[in-house]
């Protein structure tokens, strides 16, 4: 959430921060919320004044003065009580509609109004080639048997797979090996968490309520996460922090949860965009001071992952037009996929600035007896198992239908060298 303190102050200059993300934005109705607000205080505060004033009078009157007095009081009692209500439904007013806006833009991030405008940053390793036409991971996956799409739709039906054999083997063998090389040489800690959250949770990290058609409710108030940087980050929920403890380095590993609502007819073939996929991911709390330099070692900390597994890969920074909505700038890893031609996202690392923390009550002590600061939040995925599978299969696939294991894998699978049908199941 945007600091409310900010947007009133500096409306012109938040508006065009805002359109920057693509078209006007009308911050008026906020402004209103904001004025009529603080009108209703000020005015509470005046009949609390003369609350006290009466009070004053009141002890000193005589009994025939005390009676009118006293009438007043309830007058003025009920008058505070109706404000107070009045105060408490324009500050839900003024919190709905802050809630709704997006993060502003960092002055870093390029200018743009869709994907086309993003930047590439950088590129690494040289995309493979190949003697013959190289296939997508679904037949691929399909015709080693270890990616089983039928029996998923029997079980639960579209965007769902079963993994057999080797491949749920290889899906377990690349978390493993994620989380290894985040905790024991990135410094991360790492924590199992719950995968149902609460509804404030969802709202502490701006899932919630902008993307209520992507998410999966629950009964009992409960949300299925969309990722894990949602219980992780709400680790700190309505925290102040000790600054020496900063930043704090989170690894987690989960299942994910997305209805995938209005992007039906894309990607429906194959596991790029499934309703429960699993992931590893990494959460940042640092100080605002630190953030940035924190962005640029977690895109490294992803892009170790596929370094170590010699995938071919691009760090692309995203335009202000395809900014996701808490982000104040993201930067997105992107895999070679040579079946399918193209390079496709494979992480997300995003720094929020105090967008997260404000929603969700996080803050720091900068000193002793200093006031707290909101942190900065961070996250990204180190990284998507599923589609990390999906640039194994297709980067590393034979002629013959097998697939090379990368080396780096190889002790987690028992020292399997090479995928064949023979040895998935």
């Amino acid at each position: 959430m945007l600091d409310l303190k900010d947007l009133t102050e500096n409306l012109e200059e938040v508006e065009r921060r805002l359109a920057l993300r693509g078209g006007a934005v009308d911050l008026a109705p906020l402004a209103e919320a904001a004025a009529r607000r603080k009108a209703l205080v000020q005015e509470r505060d005046l009949v609390r004044a003369e609350q006290k004033t009466l009070s004053d009078r009141f002890r000193g009157a005589s009994p025939e003065e005390r009676e009118p007095l006293r009438a007043r009081s309830k007058e003025l009692a009920a008058r505070v009580s109706a404000l107070d209500a009045e105060v408490r439904e324009a500050e839900a007013r003024l919190q709905d509609l802050a809630l709704g806006l997006p993060n502003l833009p960092h002055e870093s991030v390029p200018v743009g109004r869709d994907a086309g405008d993003n930047v590439v940053v950088r590129a690494w390793g040289d995309p493979p080639a190949f003697s013959f036409r190289p296939r997508p991971h679904w037949e691929v996956g399909e015709a080693l048997g270890v990616l089983d799409f039928e029996a998923a739709r029997r079980v639960s039906g579209g965007r769902f797979v079963v993994y057999r054999g080797a491949g749920a083997r290889l899906e377990r063998a690349l978390a493993s090996f994620m989380l290894d090389l985040h905790v024991r040489e990135h410094g991360y800690e790492e924590v199992f968490t719950p995968f149902l959250v609460t509804r404030d949770c969802m709202v502490g990290t701006g899932q919630l309520p902008k993307f209520e058609e992507e998410a999966y409710a629950a009964t009992d108030g409960f949300y299925l996460i969309p990722t894990a940087e949602v219980p992780v980050t709400n680790l700190h929920r309505d925290e102040i922090l000790d600054a020496a403890r900063l930043p704090r380095k989170y690894v987690a590993y989960s299942a994910c949860f997305r209805r995938e609502a209005g992007s039906y007819g894309k990607d429906v073939r194959g596991i790029t965009r499934l309703h429960q996929f699993q992931k590893v991911e990494l959460v940042k709390v640092v100080t605002p001071e630190t953030s940035y330099d924190e962005l640029e070692g977690l895109v490294r900390d992803a892009e170790e992952v596929l370094r170590r597994l010699n995938l071919a890969y691009r760090v692309v920074a995203l335009c202000t037009g395809d900014l996701g909505f808490g982000a104040a700038k993201c930067y997105d890893l992107e895999v070679w996929l040579p079946g399918q031609g193209e390079y496709r996202e494979i992480s997300s690392c995003s720094n929020f600035e105090a967008f997260q923390a404000r929603r969700a009550g996080i803050r720091y002590r900068p000193g002793p007896g200093e006031k707290p600061r909101f942190v900065h939040t961070l996250n990204g995925s180190g990284l998507a198992i599923g589609r990390t599978i999906i640039a194994i299969l297709e980067q590393y696939q034979r002629e013959d239908g097998s697939v090379v294991i990368p080396g780096a894998l190889r002790p987690y699978l028992g020292g399997m060298e090479v995928l064949t049908r023979e040895n998935a199941l």
